[in-house]
């Protein structure tokens, strides 16, 4: 049995703690938030997308820390999920690894690439596992996308675009552009990382973008260079206007069929095959969050590092990130190296 404790109670916290709470094979044993109310369970913090931090772990069962150093140091403690503001992942994820314990730590792997390589490196020489959330690469709709760019059913990609849109989440971190990023880091993030798991490290990037709730991008166009693709874009913001809600979508082009998933129309793409009937795809209703803790929890049953996301992967994509800021700072492409 794995022994689980969360540290950070705001939504991704929650939306975890609801998945570990459904699983045999894992004990809820901790949690920490300097938060006294969210600690208690009197305030909990809401979603963008119907499903997460539904909340229905009773928190009084655990052990409750009003800081997150002092669960890291609980030794019933197996695995340390690490959902805190951005700029305390590097701290954080190195005291669980250094306190030898296993490491889920939420997206971005940090707030600068620099730290992002250096929270790689301690992972790399840890004697335990780590993994970044990057929940897109276990989204089954996406998962399903990955599956047909790479095994080429429909042929070659000629393009592929991807969108995720919402209105500003409100709140002291994602109005805090220094601690949270913009929406380039905290919300495109998604899409740059999925589109380095599809066709690999662009060869560079071309962005534009502006402020206009924080002092860092809150709204992104980018095309990323392939050799091998025309057409490879992601739009990301979360400047929309108040009642818009949220928009997560893609459309992929293959030589062969035209593959599309909104997340508004339901959990499943849609494949349009020349002459034929559009069809459904069958795929798992749950969300990435789901997919992506079961599969850590394996690794770490198995005793097997993770692959399908690896701490480097979540180094790469704050790297290109830093990337699309610089092209947009600077009015050109910017090569990623």
């Amino acid at each position: 049995m794995i022994k689980v404790g969360v540290i950070g109670l705001g939504m991704m916290g929650n939306t975890h703690l609801d998945v570990y709470a459904q699983r045999d094979d894992v004990e809820i044993v901790a949690v920490a938030d300097i938060d006294p109310k969210r600690l208690a369970g009197k305030e909990k913090a809401g979603g963008n997308i119907k499903g997460q931090a539904q909340g229905g772990f009773d928190l009084s069962k655990v052990a409750r820390y009003d800081e997150g150093k002092k669960l890291i140091a609980d030794k019933n403690v197996d695995l340390v999920d690490v959902c805190l503001p951005t700029p305390l992942h590097l701290e954080f994820g190195k005291a669980v690894l250094a306190a030898g314990k296993h490491l889920l730590t939420e997206k971005p792997l940090a707030r600068t690439a620099a730290q992002a390589k250096e929270l790689a490196a301690a992972a790399a020489r840890a004697s335990t596992l780590a993994m970044p959330a990057m929940c897109m690469r276990f989204w089954p709709a996406w998962v399903w996308l990955k599956e047909a760019v790479a095994d080429g059913r429909y042929g070659p990609v000629h393009a592929a675009t991807f969108r995720r849109v919402a209105q500003h989440p409100g709140g002291p971190f994602y109005e805090d552009g220094d601690a949270c990023g913009g929406a380039l880091l905290d919300l495109h993030i998604h899409d740059t990382d999925f589109i380095q798991f599809c066709f690999g490290k662009p060869k560079a990037v071309t962005s534009v973008g502006y402020s206009s709730i924080t002092n860092q991008i809150d709204h992104v166009l980018t095309h990323y260079a392939y050799d091998d693709i025309p057409l490879v874009a992601a739009e990301g913001g979360w400047a929309m206007a108040k009642g818009f809600g949220f928009q997560m979508q893609y459309c992929v082009n293959f030589a062969n069929a035209t593959a599309t998933f909104d997340i508004g129309r339901g959990p499943a793409p849609i494949v349009q095959e020349p002459g034929k009937e559009a069809q459904t795809v069958p795929v798992s209703p749950a969300m990435g969050y789901t997919h992506e803790i079961d599969y850590f929890v394996r690794c770490i049953a198995q005793g097997h590092k993770p692959t399908t996301v690896t701490m480097s992967d979540g180094a790469q994509a704050v790297r290109i990130i830093e990337a699309e800021a610089q092209s947009i700072r600077e009015g050109r492409s910017v090569a990623i190296v």
